[in-house]
């Protein structure tokens, strides 16, 4: 089965879009494709049943499949929630859910998932020379991905993305959310000196590149929100991808 294209907007100027990233250390990129790439990449994810519900307490990972969280009561459900909101209290805690894509290259030219054919795609020689040339990551050799959601409750609180051996170069959340409401949460917040945070809502064919470290959160989804923030999540990173 042949990958499905996905084709970078060829009006996009990276000279312009490396000024402003230079400047903030970050910029989002409106009309990243053209054609109808976003639109199957979020049939796809709101149709799908393999997500994970990814949490963590302490440096500990802990990942709940649709039937693991089926199988607990609701007095089980409303212990967890608590635990998850008490940690967030004084320390690093997220909570949302996520597909992981695999890093190498032969798993992913193997698989007909459109999430794996993307993450090809992004890892492309030309692909990357574009991201390269407005990051600056000349070093950057492929993009790791996953695709997320997040629900009401869901959130992240302040991290930098700073993880030795990763050699992460910048971040990337490409968002699929035609339409979001600012006040339903889901925010992508940078945060600065002296408590100044700035941030963006989530988007629809947009990519927001962040360079790392660079501090920054997803802000608190609630109950208002009319469906699950959806978007694809990686980083560049600057070693060889895995055979």
């Amino acid at each position: 089965m042949s990958p499905p294209a996905f084709t970078l907007n060829p009006a996009l100027d990276a000279d312009r879009l490396r000024d402003d990233y230079r400047r903030l250390g970050r910029v989002r990129i409106h009309d990243f494709l053209v054609g109808d790439g976003p639109d199957r990449l979020l049939a796809d994810l709101s149709e799908r049943g393999d997500w994970r519900q990814v949490l963590n307490s302490g440096d500990k990972l802990y990942e709940l499949d649709q039937a693991a969280r089926a199988s607990l009561t609701a007095a089980q459900l409303a212990a967890l929630d608590e635990a998850v909101h008490a940690d967030a209290r004084h320390g690093f805690q997220y909570r949302y859910e996520a597909i992981r894509v695999p890093d190498g290259l032969g798993d992913r030219q193997a698989s007909t998932d459109i999430l794996a054919q993307f993450a090809s795609w992004l890892s492309s020689p030309a692909v990357l020379a574009f991201l390269a040339r407005v990051t600056g990551a000349t070093d950057a050799r492929f993009a790791d991905s996953q695709a997320t959601a997040y629900g009401p409750g869901d959130f992240l609180t302040a991290h930098s993305d700073g993880v030795a051996g990763k050699d992460r170069r910048a971040a990337y959340v490409f968002s699929l959310n035609p339409q979001w409401r600012a006040e339903w949460g889901g925010l992508l917040l940078f945060h600065g000196a002296d408590g100044a945070v700035e941030g963006v809502a989530p988007g629809f064919n947009t990519l927001d590149l962040l360079a790392v470290p660079q501090p920054h959160s997803v802000s608190y989804v609630n109950r208002a929100a009319a469906g699950r923030r959806y978007s694809i999540t990686g980083w560049l990173r600057a070693q060889p991808q895995p055979g």
